[in-house]
This record gives C-alpha cells, structure tokens and sequence, in this order.
C-alpha cells in the first residue's frame, strides 16, 4: 500500500482562484463584495498618489517668496517633471499588476509616495537648499504618477464588462481629484504649523511690502501619515485574482494591435490635457493676471474634470463611449478658442470660465476613451479567435489586453504633465505669450475628432463603440 505525502501548495487566501465577474449569479452572489472592497482601497490610494504628483504645481509659486532664487523658467521645469518622470514610470507600471498582483504591487507604489512626500518637506526648509535637489525631487514624485496605470489595469480586472465604465470612472475620477485635493489643502496647511515643533520652523514669505509667516514643508508632511494608512490598509484589505496572472511577454501582443495606437493617442487628448493643464494652470494664471492669486482658483480645474470624469462614465456607458468622446473633443476645441479669447481681452472671468469648461471636456473624455478601450479588444479577440476559443477564454484574454491598454495609453497620456507646462514655458519665452501653445493644441484635438469619428463613431466605423 502505498501512501500519497505529495505536499501541495496552499494558494493564500488573499487570492481569489474562481473570479468570473461576467457570471452574473457569481457577480450577485460573491463578485460584487469584493469588488468594491478593492475599488474602495483603491480610489483614496490613487487620491494619493496624484497629490503627490502634482504637489510641485503649488509649492513651486511659493518657492521665490520665501527666498528661493529661480527664474521663471526654472520654476516651469520643476512643474514639468513630475510629469516626465510619471509618465515614463507608467510605462514600467502599466505591466506589474498581472507580474506582481495588484495586492502586493498596491502596497508598495502607495508607501513609495512617503520619499518624494518627506523629501519635498524637508527640502523647502532651507533657501540654500540646491536647485539640482529640487530637481530630483520633481522626478521622484513621478512615482505617484506611475500609479496610475497600475491602479486601472487592477481594477479593470474586478468589474464585468457592463459595469467597467462606472468602475474605471470611479477609480481614475477619484483619483484625479488629488490634483484639485493638493490646489486646495496646500494653501492651508501652509498657512499654521500643523505638525507643531515636529513640522520644523516658519520661513518668512514676503512680496512688496507684504510679509508672513508660511510652513510650506506642510505641503509634503502633511500627506505622509495618510500614505502609511492607504499602504496597510491596501495589503491587509485588497486581493489578487490568479486569473489576472500574465508575464510582460503575454501582454506585449498589444503593441502589435492598431487600436492600442490609437487609443494612446487620443487618450493624450484626454488625460494628457487634464493633467498637463492641471499642472501648469497656477503658474500660467500668476504669468498672464498678475493681480490674481492663482491659488485662489487653481484648484477648481482639476476639481471640475474629476467630477465630470465619474459623470463621463456614466454616460458612457448609456451612450457610448465613442459617440461621448467625439463630441468632447469638439467641445474642447471651441473651450480653447475661449480661452485663446479672453486671454487677448485680458478678462479674467472669461479665462477661468473657458478653462473649466476645457476641463469638464477632459474629465468626461478621459471616462469615455477608459470605456472604450474593454469593448473594442473583447470585439477584437472575438475576430481574432471566434470558432478557436470558448467565450470564457476570449474574455480572460480581451480583459488582460485591455487592462495592458489602460496602462500603457495611460503611460503616453502623462506626458502631457510635461509637455503642457513646458509649452506654455518655451511660447512664452519665445513670443512673449502662451497662444502658440494654445494653437498647437487646438491642431491635436482636430485630429481627435477625426481618428475617433473614422475608427469608432461614424455608421460603419470599424468598431462601433
């Protein structure tokens, strides 16, 4: 008689073997608990990490107040590289939730945002502090934009395909509201030692005649005791699906398919947009209305496109995300010609009323091109693989495509961080004025429109979506 001692491995109960969100009587009867639950993590983590992506964009108008000796110039590359560095990080993200699990990978590019966050506190403190420091610190809070890509291919994987819209709306929604989060609680918290003795001494801010006292170490110490709280809470709350296993070379089949191409590129003119103008909005406000506190408004742009990221989900998903993002982008392209405008007519109002509605147009475009990009790789894999594959395998194989999509089209679209700021920089360097900037865009988005209306909205688009 022979005995089996053969020992096999325990699959740790944080992983999830069975996920099938599409089975709806699955999705009633375990699926949609723990979906939210990881999506509930999720949201405030990515909330997170896009303050700290953007903290930069605030610290920076304060920094030649307090005594900090860089140009104009200077000042715009330390907007822009965060943007540089996040979107090339997402790059590297966009492929780690299927490698790592989106449980484990959760954790630690949450707790990574305590270095750029305690650096920037710290760095600020002193007015000697070398610009080439600033500089590296610009780059490490790329690592807030890099989560992402990271955060949408996970929960792109929890949700069935009916309700990806609302699901991904909500997430990246959230999230971008970090950016209006740090416009708003920077000032603030500036503004009185919130860490006391801890938070180290005040430095003096003085323009004219006009001197206080400001702690604008603040404006990186005040988001770390909330990163340690999303970072545990991600490791003992979410999960990773085995389902969701793939190696880099298992998604590297996208960069063969013609529509990750083309959703990359019109998700620039989305999220590229919203993040690029997030990012440069302060500083183009304090260049062009002088008499203006940017930080008084500066918030409400981002504000606006998160909200109407979570409100383009919806009607996504009743509507259709290709028909939602080609009139968006019509939409964006008359907000520009506004803005273009009244920064002529030196009217302020008009200005800021024009850049919240491009910014509307940029949250619900961002929801819109995210929906889009599940249905046209399911319709692709459909084509590719009808009478090969059973429908559980095309759809385990279109969602790993569409969640490498969502992050590498992310991945291109954080440029904008840099390219924006640094345009509006170079135009006006150049001319004297951020309207060459404003043009250029205005070109983009019309071959937007275009690539959306020929691909994805017109009667006999190749995918109707």
């Amino acid at each position: 008689m022979s005995v089996d001692i053969t020992i096999r491995p325990q699959t740790p109960s944080h992983t999830l073997t069975d996920w099938n969100p599409d089975d709806p009587a699955y999705w009633e009867a375990k699926g949609k608990r723990v979906a939210y639950r990881n999506l509930f993590i999720s949201m405030p983590s990515l909330l997170l990490a896009f303050a700290v992506w953007m903290v930069w964009s605030v610290v920076v108008v304060n920094l030649p107040n307090i005594g900090f000796k860089f140009d104009t110039d200077q000042l715009f590359w330390l907007a822009a590289l965060p943007g540089l560095s996040g979107a090339t990080l997402r790059i590297f993200y966009s492929f780690m939730v299927p490698i790592f699990g989106g449980r484990l990978w959760t954790t630690l590019s949450t707790a990574s945002l305590l270095l750029p966050a305690a650096g920037a506190g710290m760095a600020v403190q002193d007015p000697t502090t070398p610009y080439g420091v600033f500089l590296v610190l610009a780059l490490l809070c790329g690592f807030g934009g890099g989560n992402f890509a990271s955060s949408m291919a996970n929960i792109s994987f929890f949700f069935p395909r009916s309700k990806k819209g609302m699901a991904l709306g909500l997430n990246a929604g959230i999230g971008n509201i970090g950016v209006s989060v740090v416009q708003f609680v920077v000032p603030l918290v500036i503004a009185g030692a919130v860490f006391g003795a801890m938070g180290g001494e005040a430095q003096t801010w003085a323009k004219g005649d006009v001197t206080k006292q400001m702690w604008l170490q603040n404006a990186g110490f005040i988001w770390v005791p909330f990163i340690i709280a999303c970072s545990l809470a991600a490791w003992f709350g979410m999960n990773d699906l085995s389902t969701a296993k793939a190696s880099f070379s298992d998604q590297a089949i996208i960069f063969k398919r013609k529509h990750n191409w083309i959703m990359c590129w019109l998700y620039i003119g989305t999220f590229g947009s919203f993040i690029g103008y997030s990012a440069g909005f302060p500083l183009l406000i304090k260049t062009q209305f002088t008499d203006i506190n940017p930080l008084t408004y500066a918030f409400l742009g981002p504000l606006v496109g998160s909200i109407s990221r979570v409100i383009g989900g919806f009607l996504s998903d009743k509507l259709g995300g290709g028909r939602v993002t080609f009139w968006t982008f019509l939409l964006m392209i008359g907000a520009v010609f506004g803005v273009l405008h009244f920064l002529e007519a030196k009217n302020f109002e008009g200005f800021l009323a024009m850049f919240l509605l491009l910014f509307a147009g940029t949250g619900v475009g961002n929801a819109s091109t995210f929906q889009m990009i599940p249905i046209i790789f399911q319709a692709e894999q459909r084509r590719l693989n009808t009478g090969r594959l059973d429908e559980t395998e095309i759809n385990k194989m279109a969602s790993k495509e569409a969640a490498a999509v969502l992050g590498f089209s992310s991945a291109l679209a954080a440029y904008g961080a840099f390219f924006i700021p640094k345009g509006y920089g170079t135009s006006i360097s150049m001319t004297g004025g951020p309207e060459a900037a404003l043009y250029a865009f205005i070109i983009f988005y019309v071959t937007c429109v275009m690539a959306t209306w020929w691909w994805y909205s017109r009667g006999n688009a190749e995918i109707k979506c």
